[in-house]
């Protein structure tokens, strides 16, 4: 595939009749390896090594009703209590991260009511802190590591 902003790791990739697959531990299964789901697992891969995430509190596709249409949250984190904490949307590595992008996340908000919102395309990575005192967000500088969720 191709480099990201993010550490690299021994990616689990086959060649099948319909192409490529790249493992998802997360799920427990190879799935079809598109750009968005090559930034999907560096990404994953990154929450978990580097900011101390566990793997056994994250869901990739987790799937959602918004306005009983159903919908799938590219990776949602939980806490102990499998409440969720963040929703991380990605996007293919050449698309620019933009309002529209965000209001994806915010839409799928409305249902989770996290704490962070973490949106990436691999290259690009924002993250904001929900406040539901105010009804306001404050981005952060960096990606926060689980322990302090």
């Amino acid at each position: 595939m191709y480099a990201l902003n993010l550490p690299s790791f021994d990616a689990k990739i086959r060649k099948t009749n319909n192409g490529l697959e790249i493992f998802d531990p997360l799920r427990r299964k190879y799935v079809s390896m598109t750009p968005e789901e090559w930034v999907r697992q560096h990404f994953v891969h990154y929450l978990i090594s580097e900011k101390g995430y566990p793997a056994s509190l994250m869901a990739n596709e987790a799937m959602i009703k918004l306005n009983s249409l159903t919908r799938r949250c590219d990776t949602v984190v939980y806490n102990n209590h499998l409440e969720p904490l963040v929703i991380c949307e990605f996007k293919k590595h050449d698309i620019e991260i933009t309002q529209q992008v965000f209001d994806q996340v915010v839409r799928y908000n409305i249902v989770l009511k996290v704490k962070y919102l973490i949106v990436s395309n691999g290259m690009s990575h924002y993250c904001c802190k929900m406040n539901y005192d105010d009804m306001s967000f404050d981005y952060l500088q960096e990606i926060p590591e689980y322990i302090s969720l």
